[in-house]
């Protein structure tokens, strides 16, 4: 029977925004915990899947996972190693054949920048680990970097962005395990970074340019000799490190120089389609000014620079200011304000308040609105996601907590305000509050592109408009600082990739 120890760590850290994330930010799962995450959808469930398939033995350890926000602090990190190291320590002891990690790869503390780099090498230090092999998977906004795949013999990132896949990703990483147990034969993970950074809403894998890079990743897993997987790592922008952006890896059991050269096949058709990845957005002033309602559904209007998903606070006012100020009606948008929620607690059902609105998370937004509204309806803002293959049910579960919410109306305007910041990745968010989108006729959604799998079943239509806001896809308005450069879009379009 084989032995294989399970930790991870899953953070999307945003180097621009102003908070801290603590301890607060993650879900942890320790030992039996961990093993009881076995149908939940997530990377643990399809690696504990593969594994009570082929009755292996888990060594459960640890997973600390969170979503999209600010810097962690270091000490988590050094928590999380703690824990890691301790239960490694003893498995060393007891006998161990693989370790295989639960990773997002795109997360940055007050003083790693490559905490998934550091887990890699702290391991390989422990007397024992260094020969080791080390399997797992990880998000399609990875931040990859050379040290990962020197220290590694096999990571597996999604393919899909919305990311659906998550569960099959790590079944098909852990079957690679899998593989090397059967054949003995140990494969190499290589990784080239490219010279080029797109925002989230570029990063779609329906179509442009990562369609494409997709594709060619599946032909070279069929057609190329030795290939066991290639990944297609589209990045995350807003973590303002060394290889923040776009990277290519490949597993490999074969040459070695042919997986080398198919990266480099992969890096030049990006950079031929280097433009496509920054969509272009359109004028909120004018999309709402020009609003005509559907008969067949609502209108959503995408505001990526408040992208919750990507670490947004989830309050920017600038779609609700253009819909107050068009006087649209049946419009909706989510705000996340616990200060406003408070407010309306003595408030009956069907009363009035005058209370600020939002503008409280980003230090450049115009500030709270200042509005009349009616108390339509309020909760515990609990319910029950009705996709469960959706990155936030992996992350947090089929039972999803917005915290004390409450329903308000302005005129035609529907403010559903959350005491947590919540991405619109489900349309349960809506229905739990008494509220049907498909009769809404326009929708501000915070996010890029993890909204589509929810709203795209019911919308008539979508614009991704401009706006401020910490998720710009504007990258040359971030004052990056650790990014490698030159790099597109921020230096010349015409460098050399």
């Amino acid at each position: 029977m084989k032995k294989v120890f399970l930790a991870g760590t899953f953070h999307e850290t945003h180097s621009f925004t102003d908070d801290r994330t603590g301890f607060e930010g993650f879900a942890i799962h320790r030992g039996k915990a961990l093993l009881d995450r076995i149908g939940d959808r997530s990377q643990v469930d399809g690696f504990l899947s593969v594994a009570a398939r082929e009755n292996w033995q888990v060594v459960p350890s640890v997973t600390y996972t969170g979503g999209s926000s600010g810097m962690v602090d270091q000490a988590v990190f050094e928590a999380f190693w703690d824990e890691v190291k301790a239960d490694l320590m003893k498995s060393f002891d007891e006998g161990l054949d693989a370790i295989f990690l639960s990773l997002h790869g795109a997360m940055v503390t007050s003083q790693t920048e490559d905490p998934d780099g550091e887990l890699l090498r702290r391991i390989r230090d422990i007397p024992g680990a260094y020969t080791l092999p080390i399997f797992g998977v990880y998000d399609l906004h990875a931040n990859m970097t050379p040290t990962r795949g020197a220290l590694s013999d096999s990571l597996v990132c999604y393919r899909e962005c919305p990311h659906t896949d998550c569960y099959d990703t790590a079944v098909y990483a852990t079957d690679l395990l899998t593989r090397f147990f059967k054949t003995g034969v140990r494969p190499r993970h290589h990784i080239l970074v490219t010279p080029i950074v797109w925002p989230p809403t570029g990063t779609g894998t329906q179509d442009g340019p990562m369609r494409a890079l997709e594709d060619e990743a599946r032909r070279m897993e069929r057609e190329v000799p030795g290939i066991l997987a290639v990944n297609v790592s589209a990045g995350y922008s807003y973590a303002d490190v060394h290889n923040a952006g776009l990277s290519f890896g490949i597993v490999t059991e074969g040459d070695d120089e042919l997986a080398k050269a198919s990266l480099q096949r992969l890096a030049r058709m990006a950079w031929q389609m280097r433009q496509g990845g920054i969509p272009f957005e359109h004028n909120l002033d004018t999309v709402v000014r020009d609003f005509i309602p559907a008969d067949k559904g609502p209108l959503i209007i995408v505001e990526p620079a408040d992208n919750i998903g990507g670490g947004g606070p989830g309050d920017c006012t600038e779609v609700m200011r253009a819909f107050l100020k068009y006087g649209v009606e049946g419009a909706a948008v989510v705000i996340a304000d616990p200060e406003a929620v408070a407010a309306l607690q003595s408030v009956p059902i069907g009363g009035r308040a005058t209370l600020p609105i939002g503008g409280k998370g980003w230090r450049l937004d115009p500030g709270p609105v200042m509005l009349e509204v009616e108390l339509v309806s309020r909760s515990d803002g609990r319910f029950e996601a009705e996709d469960a293959n959706s990155n936030q049910v992996v992350m947090m579960g089929r039972v999803i907590n917005m915290g004390p919410s409450a329903v308000v109306r302005h005129r035609g305007l529907t403010i559903l305000l959350t005491s947590k910041k919540m991405a619109p990745f489900d349309l349960a968010q809506w229905r739990s509050q008494g509220v049907e989108p498909r009769d809404l006729k326009i929708i501000g959604v915070k996010a890029a592109v993890g909204h589509r799998a929810a709203y795209g079943k019911i919308a008539s239509g979508s614009f991704t408009i401009s706006s401020s806001g910490p998720c710009t896809g504007d990258l040359t308005r971030l004052p990056y600082k650790r990014i490698r450069r030159p790099v597109y879009p921020l230096d010349s379009p015409e460098l050399a990739p």
